[in-house]
């Protein structure tokens, strides 16, 4: 029986994937095999040694201490694409905002409630000042083509939009997808230079944060408007005041919002609606679900940002998985003590992600003496090992 502690109300269409009969589920469960959530913070959180996976129903993963989780052999996953069309709309509904002064119009509208007969005159003197522009025909600078970023250029250029993108980490997977009137600029500068919108569309890293900065301002066309519907911590703020003021930037739309954007003129701040869609909300369940079922049950990994990529058949007999650095001598030496427990290798994988490799062996037999696990932990640079029943 396996225990799953769920940190957030996850969807019932991904959690009734999980078998009653192999599965307890619980927000408070004693010793969980995996952690599911969404946006609940993990990084002060005591992590119990019987956890071996984290899954994240979302894309960002920034409220879950990797380097711990990696330390301790668990992997993390998430779930890429999942939320995107959802994330898409809101995107696009933030350009149109951007572009026609939709917002602040509305509120004024409501001061008028209690004006009676006199509304519709009103109306006709006072929407002058909320006059904007309209998007076709304008160029869109899309930064970060992944799973979001080419659903949004490809709708943009759909509306009429001449749409320029930038992303030096770009997968074949979405280059396939995207739109080949979309064109693809090399440089960040010529790509910020040519913009009258910029969507952000990238994860928040250590080497992303505060991404757009005083000097990235300096080379956008005065007037642009901004859309980040990625992470808060891409723009730096001081900056962003900065070029708001002097009217380098007439609009900054963000899902994002804290006290200084809310304070902020020509900024809308949407509470991060991007992903509260109940499709969304089901895909992505359904998503973390299924990858930590797979790996609980036969150590396939598929979506994990701290462990490689690793799925392999199972043929009927014992599964061993091994984690270690990825140093030299590591496959011959866990070889060595399979073949001294009289083992004998039916298939193995072995894939590699950074300074970690990940091994999946299956052996021919139906079962291993219970001490091969403390054997092959004893083995210097080895920091995980399970092993899974036939």
């Amino acid at each position: 029986m396996f225990k799953i502690q769920t940190l957030n109300k996850i969807d019932t269409e991904g959690l009734k994937l999980l078998p009653l009969d192999q599965y307890e589920i619980a927000s408070d469960i004693p010793a969980p095999d995996a952690i599911v959530l969404r946006s609940f913070n993990m990084h002060d959180m005591e992590l119990p040694s019987s956890v071996k996976a984290v899954a994240r129903a979302g894309a960002g993963v920034n409220n879950i201490p990797l380097e711990k989780c990696t330390e301790k052999g668990i992997v993390v996953f998430n779930t890429p694409g999942a939320n995107a069309n959802g994330v898409k709309e809101l995107v696009i509904a933030g350009l149109l905002m951007a572009s026609r002064d939709i917002t602040d119009a509305v509120m004024w509208a409501k001061t008028l409630s209690d004006k009676g007969e006199e509304v519709p005159s009103l109306i006709e003197k006072g929407k002058n000042n909320f006059a904007g522009q309209e998007i076709q025909g304008k160029t869109l600078a899309v930064v970060g083509l992944g799973a979001i970023g080419v659903l949004v250029a490809n709708a943009a250029h759909a509306m009429g939009m001449k749409v320029i993108g930038y992303d030096p980490y770009m997968s074949v997977k979405q280059a396939l997808l995207l739109s080949n009137q979309v064109k693809f600029v090399k440089g960040i500068q010529s790509l910020l230079s040519q913009a009258d919108y910029i969507t952000l569309n990238i994860p928040l890293t250590p080497e992303t944060k505060g991404y757009i900065n005083k000097e990235k301002f300096g080379m956008m066309r005065t007037g642009v408007r901004i859309l980040n519907f990625a992470r808060g911590g891409l723009v730096d703020l001081d900056a962003l005041s900065e070029a708001i003021d002097s009217g380098k930037v007439a609009r900054y739309v963000t899902d994002f919002p804290n006290e200084k954007t809310l304070q902020m003129k020509n900024v809308i701040s949407i509470p991060h609606l991007g992903a509260s869609t109940k499709e969304s909300e089901t895909n992505c369940a359904i998503m973390a679900v299924n990858q930590v079922k797979d790996f609980l049950e036969d150590g396939n990994i598929k979506n994990s940002v701290n462990f490689p990529e690793a799925q392999m058949d199972r043929n009927g007999g014992v599964r061993i998985l091994i984690a270690n650095q990825n140093i030299p001598n590591m496959v011959s030496q866990i070889s060595s003590v399979l073949a001294s427990e009289g083992l004998n290798i039916d298939n193995m994988l072995n894939k590699k992600h950074e300074n970690i490799a990940f091994n999946i062996i299956d052996v021919a037999q139906p079962g291993v003496d219970e001490s091969l696990e403390s054997k092959l932990k004893a083995i210097k640079g080895v920091f995980m090992v399970r092993i899974i029943p036939a």
